[in-house]
């Protein structure tokens, strides 16, 4: 188009300087009529020129607009829990559920979507679970069994709505004492909306929660739903750590009958940790779904029994010993209570998760992390 512009604009020139030296009125006249219908076609030509022009600047205004709301799309906010980016503000609220791990309640229900789970000692040498739940929702999780104070000062500290099935009378009263927001499966025993009995185990392994139904029932108690997060520290996407290689774990709470052995194995693929309970792979009771958390924070701290019934008290205060093992290695560092929440930390400063899931095994002070825990290459 510019070149023919040029080429117009020429000619043109050159005829205005050719009329001027005719002396003929006729051919100076169809001369004329010829200069004015190129000038027309001039005009016509920088209109078309002027229109392409504005479609450009539209198209790449446009292009501008959508480059910037794609990059806004990427991600509204970020799950507090595992750093993982989400479309949509997160504001739910936590969600903290007693797990029962006992031999005749596995394999569970929804311990995968759990974005950290404690495991800690309840009596004698079964552990149980405190599974916090926010990024993901299965529709059921179980079987659900009685509290303890470590557990609901935790899911308190991480001002999640605690969950549980009964509780021994002082333990109740240390939940009403300590205003903790909470919902107890006893008052709602196979009500086929938060809990229901299912047939195909006994009492008292056989007691699930429904989900969906929290939120109403926390409502109806005056409970918040909705809540505001601090993120934990995560790797950026990129970030590699350095420390010993761990490709296999093992955690020793019990040798002895019932055994209770718990192992994470390696999977480089998808650089997390495939979980083991006494030497069967942990999964999903309905899909065989294995439980692969990206961190698995091991920690020792100061338990002591309380009761004949070998009820403990677990010291989730004051910060220890710890390996955090994640990419397939382990940093020997610390743990810290930081503002309620349990975070490795090293040299005084917060080390970082990877992104995703998070167990976090807490084993008694003595023996230790020395004599507990065997991290190999293997």
């Amino acid at each position: 188009m510019k070149n023919v512009f040029i080429v117009l604009s020429q000619m043109t020139s050159r005829m205005v300087n050719s009329i001027s030296k005719r002396k003929d009125s006729a051919i100076k006249n169809k001369a004329t009529s010829q200069l004015f219908l190129i000038m027309l076609v001039l005009l016509l030509l920088l209109s078309a020129c002027s229109d392409e022009k504005q479609a450009r600047d539209n198209e790449s205004k446009d292009n501008q607009l959508e480059d910037k709301s794609d990059s806004s799309a990427v991600a509204e906010d970020i799950y507090p829990l595992t750093g993982i980016e989400s479309n949509d503000a997160v504001d739910n609220r936590i969600i903290g559920v007693m797990i029962n791990n006992h031999s005749k309640a596995r394999p569970q229900t929804g311990l995968s979507q759990a974005d950290i789970v404690f495991e800690i000692l309840a009596e004698g040498r079964i552990t149980r679970f405190l599974a916090l739940y926010q990024s993901e929702m299965p529709e059921v999780a179980g079987p659900v069994r009685s509290a303890r104070e470590y557990y609901f000062e935790l899911a308190n500290a991480y001002n999640a709505l605690y969950l549980y099935h009964g509780a021994a009378t002082f333990v109740d009263q240390m939940i009403q004492d300590r205003e903790i927001d909470h919902l107890n499966g006893s008052l709602y025993d196979n009500d086929g909306v938060l809990f229901n009995r299912e047939s195909f185990r006994d009492a008292p392994h056989n007691s699930y929660l429904q989900l969906g139904a929290v939120y109403d029932k926390a409502k109806e108690k005056g409970y918040d739903v909705t809540a505001d997060y601090e993120a934990l520290p995560f790797l950026s996407e990129d970030e590699d750590v350095t420390g010993d290689t761990a490709e296999h774990v093992e955690i020793v709470y019990s040798n002895n009958s019932p055994m209770e052995i718990v192992e994470y194995k390696y999977d480089k693929r998808s650089e997390t940790y495939t979980r083991y309970n006494d030497r069967k792979k942990t999964v999903e009771l309905e899909s065989d779904k294995p439980i692969q958390p990206s961190n698995v924070f091991i920690i020792e701290t100061p338990h002591q029994v309380i009761d004949d019934a070998g009820r403990r008290a677990v010291d989730m205060e004051s910060g220890g010993n710890a390996y955090l093992i994640q990419k397939g290695v382990v940093q020997k560092l610390q743990w810290k209570n930081k503002d309620g929440r349990i975070v490795p930390v090293k040299d005084g400063k917060t080390v970082a998760f990877a992104p995703g899931k998070t167990w976090i095994n807490v084993i008694p002070a003595t023996p230790g992390l020395e004599e507990s825990v065997t991290i190999s290459n293997e």
